[in-house]
């Protein structure tokens, strides 16, 4: 879940969030940025018990809430195995 904490400009008030949203029943981690105002919490919680521990703190807004988005890497194959020039070579036999 990612919100924006209007309010948290500073460490001091970026301390306060993290310890408002850490009071909330299922939450297993939290990431703040307090240059882009955001505030990511990771884990199996109520959105609105958040919502309302971090409203004490200041204005919220909730920007996206839904499971974590994990990167698949994709290992790339070719596509036909060949080689070239590796066809139909004789090999050169002694009598």
């Amino acid at each position: 879940m990612v919100l924006k904490v209007l309010t948290m400009t500073d460490d001091k008030t970026k301390q306060k969030a993290m310890e408002a949203a850490a009071d909330a029943y299922g939450v297993d981690s939290i990431a703040a940025d307090v240059k882009d105002q955001k505030l990511t919490v990771i884990g199996q919680m109520d959105p609105v018990a958040v919502v309302k521990k971090l409203k004490k703190v200041g204005k919220v807004d909730m920007i996206s809430v839904g499971p974590v988005k994990e990167e698949k890497k994709e290992d790339k194959k070719d596509a036909g195995g060949k080689k070239d020039g590796g066809g139909d070579q004789k090999k050169d036999r002694k009598k």
